[in-house]
């Protein structure tokens, strides 16, 4: 094509872009085509990828597409192995794309469509795919090796030693409660246990298959995808066979089987389960979104969720917080995610082939991400906001379904009992009250649309799909950051004793995997069998916990950037880390100190006190001594996960100073360079 033409395609859909974006911030009518949305994101992924990771890729980072990468330098068959770039896209896609993407920006909903919308656009490209980017760089560099040990080398042993004991902490509990959002998913699904469950035996054999016996990606890609396939269409036909009630168990078994299948996927050799897996995965997961896609460009439906909504002040049906800062801390996933930092400092860099797949893998990935949480937000605003707000209002808990309406209708979204019984109906469950969560109302968005361009009377079947959908979309990220926090413990552990931070020993592996694993799996199995217990506890510090992560890893990526002599590019990290911080630490300080007990920990803690002082039956009173204990742990935990980000935070900006001003000697901790070889 030629150049003068290239330059008006690219200016034209910059344009296309800009207009979608400032259409839908400024558009007065009470409905707007989801198409606006739809468009905005297409046009922001291509002029991202295109220009922002070609010049943080080619300016600020400077790959060498002839470095041999950890996977070549450490080869050793079970953690390092160099791997097909797709194959390595797939299991990293996999990976970071959890619950977030789905669930943070359904949440998010209720603020109207447009803050998720900015956020999503803006924070993927110009934060998150330089976080993800800029972390999987350094751990290249630097042998694959975690967050916390670079920080521990580049900036100081204390900041390290903080950083680590801080990322163990806060991966504990995202492991758990992304694995009781599975339980929720796959409880008593037999359908959807049963195709996920099927995704492993086809993951042995790809991986065999391509690596013990040399078959080629594509061959193996086509053998998964038809064996993906045919799992979801025999998993639809189990109750017509006679065999649902294999395949149709309690949480509790289901938590004990995904803590088993954490361990496995921690231990084997990643070519032979893990990164198959995630790679067979991806196809489910980037097809159905690009399918839902289509759909809506076919359907093109009305987001029936204003643009903003009364509850940008804080007082939301789904959860209290003002649009700033908590839509920033509920879309991670889709944005900005801490999460991506420990799988671009995991598992990724220990199977990238080569340096220069950085961009397509890291930045690519993220705003892959961007378009999945896009999908999802339209999903959840398409709905009618009633029935939005009925399935996922926290007052559920404590009313009667016409209490509800009632409180829903009042503040302006009409909804009535009928409908939500209609609707319930519709996709074959008995209830749609208080599904909250964010999952289920993907699925019933997802279904609507479904239903809209390939008839109603598939409507059961699309939402159950999209239940099935969700959990291997969780699934996928337990597995691997399972692994990836295997390799954090084995840092801290070989401070402790040597022989334990040994990756290569079976017994050091398998002793850091059943200690991690026992760890958020003590928490998730408590989780299960008491609603009140477990990492139900810790539940609320997801969002905050998360966030914290990536303000670290943006640390991580300043103090790089500056050892690199790259300091005129500072504010390419220095500005989402200054902005994710403010946000943040002022969700955290909400958390900890608002008034309101069901907002602020410590006056929830003081509620539940002052409650017992009054006196109720036993029941009341063991309920209440829980919920205090729950608050109680809550301020602790928060309160450590504050000053422990803030003592990373100042350390660094110590080192930032020394090493600007010249006081102090940079000394970057690369590997030495090693050639790729030659036909790699």
């Amino acid at each position: 094509m030629p150049k003068a033409l290239q330059i008006l395609t690219w200016i034209a859909i910059s344009a296309l872009g800009a207009g979608s974006v400032a259409f839908s911030a400024f558009h007065q009518g009470e409905t707007i085509n989801a198409l606006w949305l739809v468009v905005a994101g297409l046009c922001s992924f291509a002029v991202a990828y295109r220009f922002y990771s070609k010049w943080l890729i080619t300016k600020v980072l400077v790959l060498d597409g002839h470095r041999a990468t950890p996977a070549h330098t450490k080869q050793d068959g079970k953690d390092f192995v160099p791997t097909n770039q797709w194959v390595v896209f797939g299991h990293h896609f996999a990976a970071i794309a959890g619950p977030g993407p789905l669930v943070g920006p359904v949440l998010a909903a209720q603020f109207g469509y447009l803050p998720g919308m900015l956020w999503i656009l803006i924070g993927a490209t110009l934060g998150g795919g330089v976080h993800d980017a800029i972390v999987m760089f350094a751990s290249i560099r630097r042998g694959g090796k975690s967050v916390g040990q670079m920080l521990k080398e580049e900036v100081n042993p204390v900041v390290g030693f903080v950083a680590m004991v801080s990322v163990l902490a806060i991966m504990t509990i995202l492991l758990a409660v992304l694995g009781l959002v599975v339980v929720k998913a796959l409880a008593e699904s037999p359908w959807g246990l049963f195709t996920i469950a099927m995704t492993i035996p086809l993951a042995f054999i790809m991986g065999f298959g391509h690596t013990i016996f040399k078959v080629s990606v594509r061959d193996i890609t086509i053998f998964g995808i038809v064996g993906l396939i045919v799992s979801v269409w025999a998993g639809s036909n189990l109750k017509e066979w006679g065999i649902e009630h294999f395949f149709d168990y309690k949480g509790e078994t289901i938590a004990w089987s995904i803590m088993i299948y954490g361990f496995a996927a921690s231990v084997l050799p990643v070519w032979m389960l893990l990164a198959p897996r995630d790679y067979l995965s991806t196809f489910m997961k980037i097809g159905t979104v690009a399918v839902l896609a289509v759909v809506v460009i076919w359907v093109a439906p009305d987001l029936q969720m204003p643009k903003l909504t009364k509850f940008v002040d804080g007082t939301g049906l789904v959860f209290l917080g003002s649009v700033f800062p908590f839509v920033f801390i509920t879309i991670a996933c889709g944005a900005i995610s801490g999460f991506h930092a420990l799988i671009s400092s995991g598992t990724t860099p220990k199977l990238l082939d080569r340096e220069d797949s950085i961009r397509s893998v890291a930045y690519g990935a993220m705003v892959t991400e961007m378009l999945v949480a896009l999908m999802a937000l339209v999903a959840a605003c398409a709905l009618q906001p009633g029935e939005y707000f009925a399935i996922n209002a926290g007052i559920n808990k404590t009313m009667a379904p016409q209490e509800v309406v009632g409180v829903i209708t009042t503040a302006g979204f009409p909804v009535t009992v009928a409908g939500m019984d209609k609707l319930a109906a519709d996709i074959g469950e008995k209830t749609m009250f208080g599904r909250v969560g964010g999952a289920p109302t993907f699925a019933v968005g997802m279904a609507q649309m479904f239903a809209r361009a390939f008839g109603p009377a598939w409507m059961s079947f699309w939402y159950h799909f999209a239940i099935m959908f969700e959990a291997l979309f969780i699934l996928t990220t337990i597995d691997a950051g399972t692994r990836v926090g295997r390799f954090i413990l084995q840092d801290f552990l070989g401070g402790i004793w040597k022989p334990l931070g040994n990756t290569r020993s079976l017994p050091a592996n398998i002793f850091a995997s059943a200690l991690l694993v026992a760890a958020w799996g003590y928490f998730l199995y408590q989780g299960v069998v008491d609603p009140l217990g477990g990492i139900n506890t810790l539940w609320p510090l997801f969002g905050i916990a998360n966030q914290l992560l990536a303000v670290i890893a943006f640390c991580l990526g300043t103090t790089i950037l500056i050892k690199m002599g790259k300091a005129r590019y500072l504010l390419v990290t220095v500005i989402p880390l200054l902005f994710l911080m403010s946000a943040t630490f002022t969700a955290g300080y909400i958390k900890l100190f608002d008034k309101d007990p069901r907002m602020g920990f410590i006056s929830g803690a003081k509620f539940y006190g002052d409650k017992m002082a009054a006196g109720g039956t036993p029941q009341e009173m063991k309920t209440w001594a829980a919920q205090q204990f729950n608050f109680t742990v809550d301020t602790v935990v928060t309160a450590f996960f504050l000053l422990a980000v803030a003592v990373i935070f100042l350390g660094c900006l110590r080192e930032w100073i020394k090493l600007l001003s010249g006081s102090k000697k940079v000394v970057l901790n690369e590997d030495p360079y090693v050639a790729l070889p030659e036909g790699a």
